[in-house]
């Protein structure tokens, strides 16, 4: 057990720092290898075997939700129940409240100061979908980026991929870009372009009457 309980926010921070790390860039492992360490130390000292296998399978499952939702399904409900199941992890290793405490910090804070490896490494290529900055190319079909899309407004189209809220539209035989309103339209479904920003695209559904 560590000395003082303050030692578990930098355990924590660290090992979530280093294992979030490597899955915004590509480390070949070295990342993943150094958090590991980090978060085998801080289980280890807080709780005995049978245990300590059962909250690290806790805390890795909360990395593999993370891993689900950059791989798939892109709209950050995985990532966050992963992110809460890590806490949930940690806080309930700790054997007092203060301990918990620190151990929930360093987690959080892990996962924030992890986003710095972005300003220094090149990004993982599963979380690219997440944004709408991708730069489309017409070999796979979509319109080179124009300054603006603001001919698009009002018009008629449907859905390519699901949209979470991220997804393609077709319109008028060409391929976009484009984000739904909040709602989750399936393949195929009916849209409509709501409103134009640059070349960020807001469509809507279509009810069918």
């Amino acid at each position: 057990m560590f000395s003082y309980d303050w030692i578990a926010l930098f355990i924590t921070l660290l090992g979530t720092m280093f294992l979030i790390g490597e899955l915004l860039v590509n480390m070949r492992g070295f990342f993943a290898l150094i958090g590991f360490g980090f978060i085998t130390v801080y289980f280890s000292s807080y709780l005995a075997t049978d245990m300590f296998i059962v909250m690290m399978l806790v805390y890795f499952l909360g990395i593999v939700l993370v891993v689900i939702d950059g791989k798939l399904i892109n709209d950050g409900t995985l990532a966050t129940i992963g992110g809460v199941t890590m806490i949930i992890a940690v806080g309930f290793s700790a054997p007092n409240w203060v301990a918990g405490m620190y151990s929930v910090i360093g987690v959080i804070l892990g996962g924030a100061a992890s986003l710095l490896f972005l300003k220094v490494f090149k990004r993982r290529q599963m979380w690219t979908k997440m944004t709408l900055n991708d730069q489309l190319s017409s070999e796979m079909g979509y319109n080179s980026m124009k300054e603006t899309y603001q001919f698009l407004k009002g018009k008629i189209g449907k859905a390519r991929t699901d949209m979470r809220p991220v997804g393609t539209i077709q319109i008028e035989g060409e391929d976009y870009s484009a984000v739904s309103n909040g709602q989750w339209i399936s393949r195929n479904d009916k849209i409509e372009v709501v409103s134009v920003d640059g070349t960020r695209i807001l469509v809507k559904k279509i009810e069918d009457n």
